[in-house]
This record gives structure tokens, C-alpha cells and sequence, in this order.
């Protein structure tokens, strides 16, 4: 397994940092004993933090961004199909985007179980001169598939996109059939580099019986990267720089004068769009904006959960293992003294089920069942740390390189009792995170459950008076 050492590129520093940057050494865990693991307890030695609320009366956001124009808005996703508006500080009533009634069917959005929805949006770079904004949801009309799409706003109506002007300006780059109704990834997200990042899980029901993590002739269970500054009649094109981009080209069969090396450059039938693979469920997942290194959260199945790493000199085609390997651990897991080879590129976290192995002693602490990313902070006396927040415990954890000690550390900030689905950075340098009551057992619909919020991670010492603060958990 090779390792690889980060570089940083230049970024506009949040509000609270004013260091230079420094050259890190941050690399990959060699061995599973160098990925980090919770200790089982808050941890004292990190800075208070404490999330604030920004807004409430939300059905299940699922999602939240900014767009980065210089309007301070704030977008967050509701999983049944709309997009809703944080302005000035205010949720607006009006949703920015609604994509349940202009179907003339009804909703365009599959909603019957609680994976499915509108997961994500994505402000192009230059979304204050072009208007665009992407798409990624669950299609009702195509028997739940993902549809990624893009539409156009108008610049008379800036806060919201009309039926009219949804159907006159939509362009749909993908739909990637969808074999169960679960595991379908979600977020869509612009790299550092322009292009469109797509997360896509491995197609559902449990355990890949499809094997998708691994094959590289479906879009399951992979992290994509694709073009989308063509023409209109295109809908994107595939990075000449993608590590598949040309591993399925058209070419004459040869027999002699070529290496073994070289041979291996060919993968018939892989997708060019493939940036990453060997992932279960990237749900969610967020680039350093001081560095450009990439966290993947990736939701594990029944033991533990993973937080992947890619340094930003990356050339991509990194197998991060599923379903030969759930984090550092085999799958299927056996527990204590289970021996099988680690495929690919291991986390540089990870954090267990409240029963790691099957039949293994309950944990009482430092446990959750489902890792949402919520972005990388650097502010608070906080440095390229990704906060991840559990759907299940409420935990908030916080994923960063000791550089005295050389390796990953993942501390507990706090636990709350918050339902954690995304977060983002917002454009002031603080992270955003959502939370919904929709639990798997206790979902009563994408408009029926009760209302969820959005949060803002402040320094414990920065919350304003009289504020409202997410409670801890008892």
C-alpha cells in the first residue's frame, strides 16, 4: 500500500484563522492499528464548542449549502423535494426550489422510504454570472433512480426558482437506475478543481450482493467526477484526468511487446466517470477549502463506521475495500483475532456499532450506527478538523492529524440528541449541520415527521446571548 503526502493550496481562511499555512505530513494508515479510534469518552483536551440554531419548522432537511454569491443565503435540502431559504438570518416561506408540483403528475421526487428524496444541491463556481444549480434526488416518475440535474436561475427571481422556469431551464446530466431503495449515496459537491463530485452507494438491500463496490462497470458504491461546463446538448463530459478515463478505450488487441504493467491499465467495461470506489454509502462528504484534501464519510453496515481520507494531490482511483473490508475490520466481522487481507486504501477513522462484532458486549459509550460529514473546520482553535455527526447517538466527532504524535486522532466533542443528516461550511468559515426526526422505525413520511433544524458550530465563548443551544444527551 503506498502512501501519499498532502500539499495545500492557497484558500480564503474563515474568520477566526489568521496563521499561515503550514506543510502537513498527513498520510494514510499503513496498518489498521494507525487508524484512529474514539477512546470512549468526550474528550477534555478539545475546544468547547457548542451548536447554535439558525432555523426550526424544517420537514426533514437532509441536506444544506451556500451558495457563495455574496448573498448570505443559506439552501437547505427537504428530503421531499424542495429547497428551502435561510435569508438574513430567517427562514422563508417560500421554498428556492420545488420540484413536488411541476410534474404535472405530481412530485418527481420517491419518497416511500426514508433514504429516498432530494438529497442534495450544488452552486456552480460561477454561479453569480451563469445561474446554474445541480440537482441530485431519487426519481419517482424512473422507478426511484437517481436523477442529477440542472436548472437555471433566474436572475429577476433570485430566491426562487418557478414551476415555469424549472421545466424551461432543466437539464438532466445523469440517471443511474437504482436496484434496491437503499444506499443510494447523495451529495453532489464542486472540488476545488470545478468539477461535479457525485457520491453513489452501492445500490442497497445489505452486504453488496451486487458486488458493486468493487466492479468498475457500474456507478454504484463510488465517488464520481464529471464536467459539466459543456454545451447544452451535452450533458457533461468525463475529465481527460480521471484515473478511468481511458482504461476502456477503443484499441487494437496486442499480444507481445507490452509489460504486465501495461496490460493492467486496461479495465474493459469501467466507467470513466469513476473517481473512487470500494464505498458502501458516501452519503456525505466535504474538501478541505485550506487545503483541498477530501473527507469521505462512508455509512457502514452493521458494526462500524469509516471516515476516508484523499490528500489533495490525489490522481484518484483509490479502492477503499468494501465489501471485502467494513473500515479496518473483515467483512463479515467475527470479531477479536478475525484475519483477512485489507483491500485497497484503509480510513484514517473509524467508530463502532454499539456492538462491534456479532454477539460482542453492548458498549455503553463512544459508539453511533451512521457517520453524516458535516465539514472541515478551521476556526475556534480548530485546524483541518472534519466534524462528523451520528444520525443515531447524536455524537459529534471530529476527525484530524496529530502532528506531534504522526497520526489520525478522532476526538468526541459532545454528545447531543440531534438526528445529524449533513452540514456544510457556510461562507463566513463555520460549519452548518442539519438534523431530522426520521428515524427508520419511527418515519411517518417526508412531510410528516417532526420538524427539524439547522444549526450553526460556533466556540462555546462566540454564542450569542440569548441564543439557543442543542442540549446534551442524557
Amino acid at each position: 500500500m503506498s502512501t501519499r503526502r498532502s500539499r495545500t493550496v492557497p484558500a480564503v481562511l474563515s474568520l477566526f484563522i489568521a496563521a499561515p499555512l503550514a506543510a502537513l505530513a498527513q498520510t494514510v494508515p499503513a496498518t489498521p492499528d494507525q487508524v484512529a479510534r474514539p477512546d470512549g469518552k468526550a474528550n477534555a483536551s478539545v475546544p468547547k464548542m457548542a451548536l447554535v440554531k439558525v432555523a426550526d419548522g424544517l420537514a426533514d432537511p437532509v441536506g444544506v449549502t451556500a451558495a457563495n454569491d455574496g448573498s448570505g443565503r443559506i439552501f437547505v435540502v427537504e428530503r421531499v423535494g424542495r429547497v428551502r431559504v435561510v435569508k438574513d438570518g430567517k427562514l422563508q416561506q417560500e421554498p428556492f426550489l420545488d420540484l413536488t408540483n411541476f410534474n404535472p403528475l405530481g412530485s418527481d421526487v420517491q419518497t416511500g422510504f426514508v433514504e429516498q428524496g432530494l438529497w442534495s444541491i450544488a452552486f456552480h463556481p460561477r454561479f453569480k454570472e451563469n445561474g446554474y444549480v445541480f440537482v441530485h434526488y431519487a426519481s419517482l416518475p424512473f422507478n426511484g433512480a437517481s436523477i442529477i440535474a440542472r436548472f437555471t436561475v433566474d436572475k429577476s427571481s433570485p430566491d426562487r426558482i418557478t414551476k415555469e422556469q424549472l421545466t424551461k431551464s432543466a437539464k438532466v446530466l445523469m440517471n443511474i437506475p437504482q436496484p434496491y431503495y437503499n444506499h443510494y449515496g447523495g451529495m453532489i459537491t464542486f472540488g476545488p478543481d470545478g468539477k461535479l463530485y457525485i457520491g453513489k452507494g452501492d445500490g442497497g438491500w445489505e452486504g453488496d450482493p451486487l458486488n458493486a463496490g468493487q466492479r468498475l462497470d457500474v456507478y454504484w458504491g463510488k465517488l464520481l467526477r464529471i464536467d459539466v461546463d459543456t454545451p447544452d446538448d451535452v450533458p457533461y463530459a468525463v475529465p481527460k484526468d480521471n484515473p478511468f478515463a481511458k482504461a476502456d478505450k477503443a484499441q487494437l488487441m496486442s499480444l507481445f511487446g507490452i509489460t504486465e504493467q501495461g496490460f493492467t491499465a486496461n479495465k474493459i467495461g469501467s466507467k470513466p466517470e469513476i473517481w473512487a470506489y470500494g464505498l458502501r454509502n458516501p452519503y456525505s462528504f466535504h474538501f478541505n477549502k485550506r487545503t483541498g484534501d477530501l473527507f469521505i464519510a462512508d455509512v457502514g453496515q452493521n458494526h462500524w463506521e469509516e471516515i476516508d481520507w484523499q490528500p489533495a494531490n490525489s490522481k484518484g482511483g483509490e479502492n477503499y475495500g468494501w465489501k471485502f473490508n467494513q473500515g479496518s475490520h473483515c467483512h463479515p466481522t467475527t470479531g477479536p483475532g478475525e484475519k483477512c487481507p485489507i483491500v485497497g486504501i484503509l480510513p484514517v477513522a473509524e467508530y463502532p456499532h454499539q456492538e462491534p462484532y456479532p454477539g460482542a458486549e453492548k458498549l455503553k459509550a463512544g459508539y453511533g450506527c451512521s457517520a453524516q460529514g458535516l465539514g472541515v473546520a478551521n476556526y475556534g482553535g480548530l485546524k483541518d478538523t472534519y466534524m462528523v455527526g451520528d444520525w443515531c447517538s447524536g455524537r459529534l466527532w471530529g476527525v484530524v492529524w496529530d502532528e506531534s504524535a504522526k497520526r489520525w486522532r478522532i476526538n468526541e466533542f459532545m454528545q447531543t440528541s440531534l438526528q445529524f443528516t449533513s452540514g456544510t461550511v457556510d461562507n463566513d468559515g463555520t460549519i452548518l449541520a442539519t438534523n431530522c426526526n426520521c428515524f427508520y422505525t419511527d418515519d411517518k413520511g417526508a412531510t410528516r415527521n417532526p420538524p427539524g433544524q439547522l444549526w450553526r458550530l460556533l466556540p462555546a465563548d462566540k454564542v450569542p446571548q440569548g441564543a439557543e443551544t442543542a442540549r446534551a444527551k442524557q
